[in-house]
């Protein structure tokens, strides 16, 4: 499928088509991970019992509505690229790197693989930042660097609970 947007006004921001292509190919499967882990901590917040309930409950919602606003700020950027960002359900399947849930795990179990959806948008945010900064993209790499300490201390506060 072709991602890009009619180019009956020329995009002339300094970075080369096919570096922007690369940027918006990086930046998809970052939404796919971004909205793919969004709706595992919605999952969580809806589902997590046992003890420390309200704790973990009030956590995840925060996490996912930090994970909303992040969805649109990646779409927002690929679409300032010049390309379609992905929004269905079966694109993000397709393009993320981070498990879907089938399960209704445990809570500390729940813990455990947020920590482990937060490592992997953290990969595939370093990507991002490896193809920005060799387009010298600022404003793509200031976003993905963003999510790489966002996705950092959530996860160093995740794994807090674990211990």
């Amino acid at each position: 499928m072709d991602n890009t947007v009619n180019r009956a006004t020329e995009i002339n921001i300094g970075i080369s088509e096919k570096q922007r292509d690369d940027i918006a190919d990086s930046l998809s499967h970052l939404l796919a991970d971004t909205y793919t882990l969004y709706l595992k901590s919605q999952n969580y917040h809806w589902n997590v019992t046992g003890p420390q309930f309200h704790s973990l409950h009030e956590m995840f919602e925060e996490h996912y509505r930090e994970l909303a606003d992040a969805v649109d700020e990646i779409a927002e950027r690929i679409r300032a690229l010049g390309h379609f960002a992905p929004g269905t359900l079966n694109q993000f399947s397709e393009m993320s790197s981070v498990a879907e849930e089938y399960d209704v795990p445990e809570a500390m179990e729940m813990v455990q693989r947020l920590v482990i959806a937060h490592e992997q948008i953290i990969q595939t945010s370093r990507n991002v930042v490896a193809i920005s900064e060799e387009a010298d993209d600022e404003t793509t790499l200031d976003l993905a660097t963003a999510r790489l300490k966002t996705h950092s201390k959530i996860a160093w506060m995740l794994r807090a609970h674990l211990q």
